[in-house]
């Protein structure tokens, strides 16, 4: 069954040239909107949280506070839509899921950087 995935996926699934980030970094992600006829391109700013998955199924969890709400979203790696992604910071941290940054408020939500 693993390997009929593999082959699927490295049949059909095109591999993006991505800049490597890992968790802790700060990305700008962007990607376009189809919105009827029309296409426009949106950014979201935030920091990755979460890598999860591997090879070409791989997605990538993003947070940025809006106002006094944290945002979160996924994003697949290799999604079609994705126009590129710029990393802004590069972040130091010693877990590769960072859940407990959804708890920290003002200066303790800093990661240090590289």
């Amino acid at each position: 069954m693993e390997s009929l995935i593999n082959f699927v996926q490295n049949e059909f699934i095109t591999k993006k040239n991505l800049p490597d980030f890992k968790t802790g970094d700060t990305l700008t992600v962007y990607y376009q909107i189809r919105e009827g006829e029309k296409v426009r391109t949106q950014f979201f700013k935030g920091t990755v949280i979460q890598i999860k998955g591997q090879g070409l199924s791989k997605t990538f969890t993003i947070r940025k506070m809006s106002g006094t709400v944290g945002v979160e979203r996924i994003f697949p790696i290799n999604l079609p839509t994705i126009e590129k992604i710029e990393v802004n910071k590069k972040g130091k941290v010693r877990q590769s899921r960072i859940y407990y940054f959804k708890n920290l408020r003002g200066k303790k939500a800093r990661i240090k950087e590289l």
